[in-house]
């Protein structure tokens, strides 16, 4: 199967511009069109006024996702060496099993099943969820109460070249 021959007007995605009078003198991608001469040009640069707002926002929930991400992940961590039955009096293992009990938010000893595996790992990582839902929580009610409201100001400075 042959194709046929390719028509460069049909193909050229936009079209060309022309060259400034100076070959050295490079080609602007902003600009749209060569302005006639008779023509002033105008550029228009938009401030948003919420923009620093919206930046620190962001910050803030990515700092509590982390956190308590973070908490989540060491529960988990605990209930995978306890599974894995790790040596307790090892550095990493007694830190880990520290940290866990200390965000554990209270749920050590909530289900006392026959064995002790499961009673961790039911309360760690009830206690894990929560983390989880508690920073859902969090960030949503920042980003619903901290974020402005739907009439924005937009401010606009005009230069006349």
């Amino acid at each position: 199967m042959s194709y046929p021959d390719r028509d460069p007007e049909r193909t050229r995605a936009l079209p060309q511009q022309e060259r400034y009078a100076d070959p050295a003198q490079p080609v602007r991608h902003d600009e749209q069109y060569v302005a006639a001469p008779d023509q002033e040009v105008v550029r228009e640069r938009v401030e948003d006024s919420h923009a620093q707002r919206h930046r620190t926002i962001r910050m803030i929930t990515s700092a509590v996702t982390f956190l308590t991400g973070l908490f989540a992940v060491v529960l988990l961590a605990q209930i995978i060496l306890t599974v894995a039955e790790a040596n307790p009096g090892n550095g990493f293992a007694s830190f880990v099993e520290g940290f866990s009990s200390a965000v554990s938010l209270g749920f050590d000893g909530l289900f006392s099943p026959g064995s002790a595996k499961l009673a961790t790992v039911l309360d760690y990582g009830l206690a894990a969820i929560v983390w989880l839902l508690i920073g859902a929580a969090i960030n949503f009610l920042i980003r619903r109460f901290a974020s402005p409201g739907p009439r924005r100001e937009v401010r606009y400075r005009r230069s006349v070249e």
